[in-house]
């Protein structure tokens, strides 16, 4: 007998216990160092390295072979079919709300089912105090969603159903209002060049003409539109021709510090997004780091929400907070805001333009 290595009986039932007992076997001809009879070395004798070598090989092919089979010619040529199909199709966002009821998951899913589209992401949400339901269905591979139109437009009439389908690829286009403070602006179109909000930016309109270059440098039409309380309802007019020109689905009001008349909020109900530079309700108006630093506050905020006739009051999309405390000037508060401002704008505009957030009378639905 050799030194450490057991010459009892195994019997092999399975090839995981085929492959184990190898291990062991392989692990204890290498730990023995003499042979009994000898005293050399384990591996120096020639009888037992080529008696263990042979079993060895014998019981690694047949682990191996029984491990490695490759899936068979139909299913392969299944998979490639479905391959093909994914890629030749497109993604897309199907949002809808109505009054709730039983029954909404399963008709929406079921017409889907029914035109043989895939479900890859599905969110719904019930306002117990509102009664209404929402949700927002990312399903895929879909060459159009032509066959769509008509058992949707009969669904809706069922449920009394606002919807609406986007392809994920498409970008919306948005434009951006800004003043004299430019570091939302400018975070929002490094983002958007950089792919990140799933925007176009096809015109910038301000009341000042200083970010002009910047616009420039990105290849972006520019519009220096000057206000003031005589031209203001002149200047919303032209605002309005532009959007309707462009094509423009969202206006986003990067510090752009004029208040809207309600007629252009009226226009445009629950297309324009603002970023409001404090966590409302608190301190509204022009100057709420000045009021935060007189109330000694310990965290600023940033809210961005859709713009209504009311000053500040439109719905909330997203609100995010900063820790502060006594020992910072009003100076240093508006610079400790400013990065919060950014991605609170960033965000809400992000998640509008992939169809995640849903107006819920004065309140939103955000599924993020």
């Amino acid at each position: 007998m050799i030194a450490g290595f057991s010459c009892r009986t195994v019997r092999l039932t399975s090839i995981g216990r085929r492959h184990c007992t190898t291990n062991r076997i392989t692990a204890a001809v290498s730990s023995a160092t003499t042979t009994a009879a000898t005293g050399r070395p384990a591996s120096q004798s020639p009888i037992i390295a080529a008696s263990f070598n042979s079993w060895q090989s014998r019981s690694q092919a047949r682990f191996y072979s029984s491990s490695s089979s490759s899936p068979p010619k139909k299913k392969v040529a299944e998979l490639n079919k479905l391959e093909a199909k994914m890629s030749a199709g497109k993604d897309y966002y199907l949002t809808l709300s109505c009054p709730d009821k039983p029954g909404i998951v399963h008709a929406v899913t079921g017409l889907l089912a029914s035109q043989k589209l895939n479900i890859l992401d599905l969110q719904q949400f019930s306002d117990r105090t509102s009664e209404r339901f929402f949700m927002r269905v990312h399903f895929g591979h879909a060459e159009s969603t032509a066959a769509l139109d008509a058992p949707l437009a009969e669904l809706s009439k069922e449920l009394q159903m606002d919807y609406d389908v986007r392809a994920t690829s498409s970008k919306p286009r948005v434009l951006i209002m800004v003043s004299k403070i430019g570091h939302c602006l400018n975070d929002l179109l490094f983002r958007t060049k950089a792919n990140q909000l799933g925007i176009e930016v096809p015109i910038i309109v301000s009341n000042h003409p200083d970010y002009r270059p910047l616009a420039e440098s990105y290849g972006i039409e520019f519009h220096h539109l000057p206000v003031n309380k005589d031209t203001k309802l002149e200047q919303e007019r032209q605002i309005l021709d532009l959007i309707k020109k462009h094509d423009i689905e969202l206006v986003v009001l990067a510090r752009y510090m004029q208040v809207l008349s309600p007629g252009l909020c009226e226009a445009m109900s629950g297309k324009i997004i603002n970023i409001h530079h404090s966590f409302l309700p608190s301190f509204k108006g022009a100057k709420p780091y000045h009021q935060a630093f007189d109330r000694g506050v310990k965290i600023i905020g940033a809210t961005a929400h859709f713009v209504t006739a009311d000053l500040d009051e439109g719905p909330i999309i997203e609100q995010r907070v900063a820790r502060v405390d006594h020992s910072l000037s009003p100076k240093e508060l508006v610079e400790e805001g400013s990065n919060v401002e950014s991605q609170v704008l960033a965000a809400a505009v992000k998640w509008w333009s992939e169809k995640k957030v849903f107006l819920n009378g004065h309140k939103t639905v955000v599924f993020n």
